[in-house]
């Protein structure tokens, strides 16, 4: 029998942390989840509220009493308490840094301290500006000026990562750092400028599906099951600690192709409409062109290789937010 292990996850009300919730429960484990609920929700953990394995905390980060009485009772963190999504940076820029720096600041201290094991998600963002396609892990990072609140985000995640590795080569802290691209799936809301669920939430009910820019920037875009996959693997690897990886997908496609897909599969009349970023964003807002991870580190570390193809994902988010509104 498996034995019982304790998860600390920070973020784990939200859309990638409640799916790691489901997965290290269903394995038996105990799960401790602190979350503020900025953009988590009750209803992605509600099933877990009963279980005794579980445990919830709407608080923050930044709470360091709470935060040290939760880092004393677990063996491994998931930290991906975060601000999340395009407008939500631009909207709030001081929680964005102050949520990354402090929060993390205060989890290292913590788990140097009490001898626990991390794993970090960062995010593709960090790459920022760079034309070097496919992203690789040691690429140099490229950033638009401070005075564009946009970077604030895709700089704040990079100290972050400076702070990890930092810690994991001058105390030997256990850490993992991972940068997500794209993840797709249930719970993901269609708010905060992801473009899947907000682009099926248009073509299901037939309204114009909102293509920013001129929709020729590229994206892939990963399974959420595929990525916890990775997540819960990497943080028990011993050989990954101190080291950075890429998790998606490979099946790029252009946005303008996207909207176009979605209307295609979903057999929606939906007309497709372009607007520009000032429009939407303020003056001034710059926005990666193409994103693509190499991925040959995680599935050399890890055998990582994603299941769920572009059109299955379609399916799975059109059949539940069609289910939610029967």
């Amino acid at each position: 029998m498996q034995q019982q292990e304790t998860y600390l996850i920070t973020g784990g009300a939200g859309f990638i942390g409640s799916h790691l919730c489901d997965e290290l429960l269903a394995q038996g484990h105990r799960v401790i989840v602190i979350d503020d609920l900025s953009t988590g929700s009750r209803a992605n953990i509600a099933q877990h509220m009963d279980n005794p394995d579980f445990e919830f905390h709407h608080d923050t980060v930044t709470n360091y009493p709470l935060m040290e009485s939760l880092v004393k009772r677990c063996e491994y963190i998931f930290h991906l308490a975060s601000v999340v999504g395009v407008q939500s940076v631009i909207d709030s820029p001081v929680k964005t840094i102050e949520t990354g720096a402090r929060g993390m600041n205060i989890l290292l201290n913590l788990a140097e301290q009490y001898d626990r094991t991390v794993l970090f998600t960062s995010t593709s963002e960090v790459y920022g500006k760079s034309s070097k396609l496919p992203f690789s892990e040691d690429d140099d990072l490229l950033f638009g000026g401070t005075h564009i609140g946009r970077w604030s985000y895709a700089c704040s995640k990079a100290l972050d990562e400076f702070h990890a590795l930092a810690y994991h080569q001058e105390r030997k802290l256990r850490i993992v750092v991972v940068r997500l691209f794209n993840t797709v799936g249930p719970r993901q809301s269609p708010n905060y400028g992801m473009v899947i669920p907000r682009f099926v939430k248009f073509a299901l009910s037939g309204r114009q599906i909102p293509v920013y820019g001129d929709g020729s920037h590229r994206r892939c875009f990963g399974y959420v099951k595929d990525v916890t996959w990775a997540l819960r693997r990497l943080i028990k690897r011993a050989d990954c600690y101190g080291r950075v990886f890429n998790i998606g997908s490979n099946e790029d496609i252009s946005v303008l192709d996207l909207a176009h897909k979605i209307k295609a599969q979903l057999g929606s009349s939906s007309e497709i409409v372009f607007v520009p970023y000032e429009q939407v964003y303020g003056p001034g807002f710059e926005e990666t062109i193409d994103r693509a991870p190499d991925t040959a580190r995680v599935r050399q570390a890890i055998g990582f290789d994603p299941q769920t193809t572009l059109t299955e994902m379609i399916d799975l988010v059109a059949s539940l937010q069609a289910a939610e509104h029967a």
